[in-house]
């Protein structure tokens, strides 16, 4: 990709045609997903740069190598989660199905690919529209649902009309009519074979060779094996016109193409065609198709009558396929242990993340937790008051007895205002902001309606059996309450300032009282105990 300056919509723009495409080139890809990476970082645009990432990470997976996707996809997926970004969620469900398909996990593709479906909205591209539905109905296939994905194929195809992208009906019918081979039926498959050529016909799309290698594959399962000759002859001979790079395609079309001849008892062009395959997997390190080029040779030694030949072929099949299955199953080994990494880091990351937001003392929630949550409330509408809380003579306690027993007490007093809380208010919460001072939040209530239930708390407190830690020291607090209408500027600032205000309005009435309203103003109330407001 040519190296340009361009604005943040262009970029877009740019990076959705990629992520759009039906057919990759995956290195070719993966380098432009980097310079998109790039580019959106000196924009400083997050969203590309995760999309961006996402790609490389398809890439990644398209290119075997599984384990570098799985690493990739939980900070994507944790990042679109925390933006509500629905269309990157979306595309992150379709890699992470294919990621659990070359695990073998059919269970979790699927899973994947529901959710990949479940997400799409008005945001989603046409592309997507069609493909996760089609790709759905591929992870339905492969778990043996093949009723379910007949119906979601049957949708897509729907869809990929009605939005004319005939590029991607071809697609689609392409993977079910493979689906319907792989489920072993073959009168079927061959029915969407002919329905896939009808609309390359129509659309005067030629089709490329892998498609072909898939009907030829079909021609053979129902016993046409002159035409699946030719069908493959014409697979390899587009293959070589197009200059298609797939290290694996060709040897797989002469595979097939030598299974057509062996059925059609053309032995030696057999031969000549599995001799092609054999070369092309030793030069390339195709160990999983030289294993099954192995068990066409077996098929053809006994078609000749070698059967000794056959037999000793087969024992090196047997040897490969079960050394393949070993490498598959290490591959998967180190795959699932990247995602368990993966995992217990953002795990560990979330555990980190929860602890920096608590008090290590109390075990309440701290200021910066507070500071992220207060501005969303004040924010989001609705009614919402605040108190600050602070116990009164606390220096006493920890003159008189020790700075272990005042943690004690602070600990106590944060049991019982969280207790007491959680009873009345369970959205709310409780925050220490520091020394003996609480914050209490109680979002959806009026100053009026939580003043009364901030002084049952209050009155809870005083109430408490404090014999065990101060011998009979009594233990009270004062509280300060604030509401969104205490204030002309209903900003977190305003709302602590007016709380804070009432607090000392509260202390120097004679603590161990609820002071709510506006301070200075004939409004403002003191509640000395639950019963009698001063």
């Amino acid at each position: 990709m040519e190296a340009r300056v361009r604005d943040a919509e262009q970029l877009s723009a740019a990076l959705t045609a990629l992520e759009d495409q039906y057919l990759w080139d995956a290195d070719v890809t993966y380098a432009a997903a980097i310079e998109f990476e790039e580019e959106g970082a000196r924009l400083d645009d997050e969203r590309t740069v995760m999309r961006a990432r996402l790609v490389q990470a398809n890439m990644l997976m398209r290119k075997g190598e599984v384990a570098g996707a799985a690493r990739c996809i939980w900070k994507i997926h944790q990042w679109a989660t925390e933006h509500g970004d629905t269309t990157v969620q979306a595309r992150t469900h379709v890699v992470w199905a294919n990621i659990h398909r070359h695990l073998g996990d059919a269970a979790q593709s699927l899973e994947h690919s529901v959710l990949a479906v479940e997400l799409l909205d008005e945001t989603a591209t046409d592309h997507m529209q069609v493909w996760h539905r089609a790709k759905l109905a591929d992870a339905l296939g492969a778990a043996g649902s093949i009723d379910a994905a007949r119906l979601r194929y049957a949708q897509a195809e729907e869809l990929a009309i009605e939005l004319g992208l005939p590029n991607l009906h071809m697609g689609l019918l392409n993977n079910y009519a493979y689906t319907e081979w792989h489920a072993g039926e073959h009168a079927r498959a061959e029915a969407v074979a002919r329905r896939l050529k009808d609309v390359a016909d129509q659309h005067g799309f030629t089709l490329d060779p892998a498609t072909l290698d898939t009907i030829g594959a079909i021609e053979i399962e129902n016993g046409r094996y002159a035409q699946a000759e030719e069908t493959l002859r014409e697979a390899v001979r587009r293959y070589h016109e197009g200059g298609f790079e797939d290290a694996d395609a060709l040897p797989e079309f002469m595979l097939t193409l030598a299974r057509a001849q062996r059925f059609l008892r053309a032995t030696e062009r057999a031969q000549v065609s599995l001799d092609a395959s054999r070369k092309l997997c030793v030069e390339r390190g195709l160990g999983d198709v030289l294993v099954r080029v192995h068990q066409e040779q077996a098929e053809l030694h006994a078609a000749r009558g070698e059967f000794a030949e056959a037999f000793a072929v087969h024992k090196i099949f047997f040897a490969a396929h079960n050394a393949l299955h070993s490498s598959q199953r290490e591959a998967q080994a180190r795959t699932r242990q990247a995602m368990f990494e993966t995992t217990e880091a953002r795990q560990e990351a979330e555990r980190f993340r929860e602890q920096a937001r608590r008090d290590s003392l109390t075990g309440l929630r701290n200021r910066r937790y507070l500071d992220e949550q207060l501005p969303m409330l004040v924010n989001g509408g609705g009614d919402l008051t605040v108190a600050i809380v602070d116990l009164d003579h606390f220096k006493r306690v920890n003159d008189q007895f020790s700075h272990d027993v005042g943690d004690q007490v602070l600990v106590q007093v944060a049991k019982l205002l969280e207790t007491e809380l959680a009873a009345v208010a369970p959205d709310g919460f409780v925050a220490r902001m520091g020394g003996e001072e609480f914050l209490i939040a109680m979002p959806g209530f009026t100053a009026p309606r939580a003043t009364v239930l901030l002084d049952a708390i209050r009155h809870t407190i005083r109430a408490y059996d404090w014999t065990g830690l101060t011998h009979g020291l009594p233990i009270t607090v004062s509280i300060g309450v604030a509401g969104l209408g205490d204030s002309a500027s209903p900003t977190q600032a305003a709302l602590m300032s007016t709380a804070d205000r009432n607090l000392y309005v509260a202390k120097h009435a004679g603590r161990d009282r609820v002071v709510s309203g506006k301070p200075r103003d004939s409004r403002a109330r003191s509640y000395r105990d639950s019963a009698t407001a001063a």
